[in-house]
């Protein structure tokens, strides 16, 4: 009898990679443990990639760089930050990314999908996804991957990105046209980070995937049997424990060191930064 497709997205793939523990609360325990409160990193990312994803769905004649900075604000999250000055501080910033990065793009240059949900079978996965933006190239399509993290990403991120290479392999399927080209587009820096693969390098990231879905299947079978007591979920403990969501549940992650606090991964944010903020008018 044919073993049934595992059925995960590329972050599942890489939990499992991160920590089988995580893996397990996150995806298997039910009731899932509750995770932790959100961060406030989480909060900007979030509100940064709605912006984005909204302006596309305004008229042409309103797809300003302005236009998104009112996005963000609608848009904005207050969770995770240490008080309000702060997550204004941040507000602010973000709007003047998004700015920054919209000023050049083409309002006119509709993407062939926006958030755009692909899907990969092969013998082995069966692969779903969400891409931030797909776009048309001419004769083929490109994945953009939104970042809005402090750590610029390099063209070599690009090229070993998991994700980027699944949702590239998916869109040509399902699209049936080509599409080898991924990038990071990092608002923070304006960089793009960007690798062309061939046809032979998806063929190695799906056989990737392949391989952590069968480790991944073995473990959940195992599971099945054995609930909590399985031995094939242990703890990954490193520097990733004092961020993780599931942290209060893990004895071995709290013993390697201090929680981070929940706007740690945030840069610290000049004063000036508020004064030069982009103004913007309110829908209110």
């Amino acid at each position: 009898m044919p073993q049934r497709l595992f059925r995960a997205s590329p972050s599942r793939l890489l939990a499992w990679v991160d920590c089988p523990r995580r893996y397990r609360m996150q995806y298997l325990d039910r009731p899932s443990p509750p995770p932790r409160a959100q961060r406030a990193h989480t909060s900007v990312g979030t509100a940064v990639h709605n912006a984005l994803r909204d302006w596309w769905d305004l008229p042409v004649t309103r797809r300003t760089p302005d236009a998104g900075a009112e996005l963000v604000r609608t848009s904005w999250i207050e969770a995770g930050f240490r008080d309000l000055d702060q997550s204004a501080q941040w507000r602010q910033r973000a709007q003047r990314q998004v700015t920054g990065y919209l000023a050049d793009v083409d309002p006119g240059e509709q993407p062939l999908g926006i958030e755009r949900t692909v899907s990969l079978k092969t013998e082995v996965l069966a692969l779903q996804g969400r891409i931030d933006r797909l776009d048309d190239r001419g004769s083929e399509l490109a994945v953009v991957d939104y970042k809005t993290s402090r750590w610029e990403p390099t063209d070599d991120d690009a090229r070993t990105s998991l994700p980027l290479a699944l949702y590239a392999a998916a869109a040509w399927k399902m699209f049936r046209r080509r599409c080898v080209r991924v990038e990071l587009h990092h608002l923070p820096s304006g960089t793009v980070a960007a690798h062309e693969h061939t046809g032979e390098s998806l063929k190695r990231k799906i056989a990737e995937a392949e391989s952590i879905a069968r480790d991944a299947r073995r473990a959940e079978d195992d599971y099945a049997e054995r609930g909590v007591e399985s031995a094939r979920f242990p703890a990954a403990v490193g520097p990733l424990c004092q961020w993780c969501d599931f942290r209060a549940h893990c004895p071995e992650g709290q013993a390697f060191g201090p929680e981070k606090s929940s706007w740690a991964a945030l840069e610290d944010v000049p004063a000036s930064v508020t004064s030069s903020a982009p103004r913007v008018r309110s829908s209110t």
